[in-house]
């Protein structure tokens, strides 16, 4: 059964991003509680700002999971990055992240790396700063086993990073590991602009797929631009994934609408899941 989720930011910062809803994270889970969502993806500035006294309630009063936890207020907040040129930056990254692993791993959340892996230039060689990558992502990948979930990736388009951007690109990645406990995640949006198909990059990703952030080529909500679902499902069945989509999409028009829009969305495509 692939399960629907819907993206909740507490992030000032990263006001005008793609996210349904924001601020109020006992007023969004409520809302998508009664909208049929089976979880939310929890990006907060850091991992104290939802306390378990707040969340676990929540998430038994709405009978909702968390489906991940983003770690992007490490760069938009803090700029922080994993091969930032400076090592004290990416120790205190690397830090960030493992704080961020030990909010979402008590309640089987898996935290998401997308912006925080940076990007090569600054006078350091795309290999080295590969070298770095992989090696927080060893260390991560390992921190994240102590939950019994795995690290997740993200390959981001090539405005954002100059790391890995597509799928193919992802997987070779995380075979020259030396953990095996990190997965990646197939933004929809992403992957509009750097896979010449985007059927054929999720078959590609295969069993390394871990997420996937559900959402239209323009980014906003499926449905409201031009991307064609019908192949990217059928993908999806193909590797037997069994995961989370979730909404990461402007609130557009505004949150309520988005969220209600990806709902009808799921159901259309994905009703056959149960």
């Amino acid at each position: 059964m692939i399960r629907s989720a819907v993206t909740i930011s507490l992030v000032n910062e990263a006001r005008g991003g793609p996210f349904v809803y924001w601020d109020d994270l006992a007023g969004s889970m409520r809302k998508a509680a009664a909208l049929g969502y089976h979880a939310v993806e929890i990006f907060a500035p850091a991992p104290d700002a939802v306390s378990p006294a707040l969340l676990k309630p929540l998430l038994e009063e709405t009978k909702l999971s968390v489906a991940a936890v983003g770690t992007g207020a490490g760069w938009v907040k803090h700029k922080l990055s994993l091969t930032s040129p400076d090592e004290s930056i990416r120790r205190r990254a690397i830090e960030f992240i493992q704080s961020m692993i030990d909010f979402g791993g008590p309640y089987g959340a898996p935290a998401i790396i997308g912006s925080m892996q940076g990007r090569h230039g600054d006078g350091v060689t795309p290999e080295q700063t590969r070298d770095w990558l992989r090696a927080a992502l060893d260390q991560l990948g390992e921190d994240a086993r102590r939950y019994n979930i795995p690290l997740i990736y993200e390959p981001l388009n090539r405005y954002e990073t100059n790391l890995t951007n597509t799928m193919a690109a992802g997987v070779d990645l995380l075979q020259s590991l030396q953990t095996d406990n990190v997965r990646l995640l197939a933004d929809l949006f992403h992957m509009n602009i750097e896979e010449s198909d985007i059927a054929a990059g999720i078959l590609a990703g295969g069993r390394f797929i871990g997420h996937v952030h559900f959402v239209d080529s323009n980014r906003r909500p499926v449905g409201n631009g031009h991307m064609q679902y019908g192949p990217i499902i059928s993908a999806l069945h193909d590797i037997g994934y069994t995961g989370y989509v979730s909404a990461e999409a402007f609130p557009w028009p505004n949150s309520d609408a988005a969220a209600e829009q990806t709902m009808r969305a799921y159901q259309y495509w994905l009703r056959a899941d149960g």
